[in-house]
């Protein structure tokens, strides 16, 4: 079966055509990073406080939906620091070895940076936590009753952790992280913002206008506005002089099967689906996922959240339903009885 996140244009995953412009749009400065005010600030006295201690700042737990700038703020981390960053993910580290690696190479100051860290298993998060409590690695010599400790000093480093999932973090890893932030989808006047600067960066002319229609299709997520300009930019190349207009955008938008909303055509398609076969719901949700071809979690992790944070789709002890707002969107009617479900 194909990978849903790597075909899809509007997911937030980050896809394999997207590390090459994450790269170059990567905002280096805590003055360059648009949105999430709150979170800059506290980080700006964090480190500031830290840094005239000549301390490494604590350890730093980021959470939030895919695409919202989790690996991006722990550069911008690093940057202001002034610190060396090593990144790796939570599947990446299998072994105590894996861990034991990284740590004895960290120099005094570093970031380690773990993507996905709710995958970490149990293992690895036991040796983790004197690192990052005591800044040491215990590790086992020998088997049964002739086996000893060795207590390994690590200098001091901080760790950034990001994760999708926080609630699968254990509350053991949790709490040894001293800075805790989610990160929120973005208003339109940020996102607005991101576009103007990515195009800018990219030597792209986008009128206000076109800029607008990108922001509303963007799902409030950086990574996809990005992905959309790029992919308006290549079709106002071939289709007409190269600038970014809102005609021009709005047939891009055509091809791509966008509305503007952000909507494509698996998200109509399930709502369709519910609407057409099942008068519009309370529908479970093993139900839909037979009938669309889709597996269960998918349905649940990548289409239901930003078709419920719409208002197009509401849980129900029965199952799923779609709204009065779901219909009006398709330019469906909603039947009489299901008015009142």
């Amino acid at each position: 079966m194909p990978d849903i996140k790597q075909n899809r244009i509007i997911t937030g995953e980050e896809t394999n055509g997207d590390k090459a412009l994450d790269l170059t749009l990567r905002p280096k400065k805590l003055n360059e990073y648009v949105g999430q005010d709150k979170i800059k600030e506290s980080l700006r006295i964090t480190m500031a406080a830290a840094q005239g201690r000549s301390e490494p700042i604590e350890h730093v737990l980021l959470h939030g939906p895919a695409g919202l700038g989790k690996t991006t703020l722990a550069h911008v981390i690093s940057n202001e620091l002034g610190a060396n960053i090593r990144i790796t993910s939570g599947p990446a580290i299998e072994k105590g070895g894996d861990l034991a690696a990284i740590l004895t190479n960290l120099g005094e100051g570093d970031i380690l940076f773990i993507d996905e860290i709710h995958r970490l298993n149990k293992v690895i998060e036991e040796i983790l936590y004197p690192a990052m409590e005591d800044y040491a690695l215990d590790i086992i010599i020998g088997k049964g009753p002739s086996a000893r400790t060795l207590r390994i000093d690590l200098p001091h480093f901080t760790i950034i952790g990001a994760t999708t999932k926080v609630s699968l973090l254990s509350s053991p890893l949790r709490d040894r992280f001293g800075l805790t932030y989610r990160l929120d989808f973005y208003g339109l006047e940020d996102i607005n913002k991101i576009i103007n600067r990515s195009a800018n960066i990219l030597g792209v002319k986008v009128e206000p206008a076109a800029a607008g229609i990108i922001a509303q299709r963007s799902r409030r997520t950086p990574r996809v506005a990005n992905r959309l300009l790029k992919r308006v930019r290549d079709y106002c190349q071939v289709e007409a002089n190269g600038e970014v207009e809102s005609i021009i955008c709005q047939k891009a938008f055509k091809i791509l099967d966008v509305d503007e909303l952000g909507l494509d055509w698996i998200d109509r398609k399930i709502l369709e689906i519910i609407i057409d076969k099942f008068n519009g719901g309370p529908v479970g949700l093993n139900t839909i996922a037979a009938t669309t071809g889709e597996e269960m979690a998918t349905i649940e992790e990548i289409y239901e959240p930003y078709l419920m944070q719409l208002g197009f789709l509401d849980r129900s002890p029965r199952g799923r339903i779609v709204t009065d707002i779901g219909y009006k969107h398709l330019g469906r009617k909603k039947p009489e009885q299901n008015k009142l479900v």
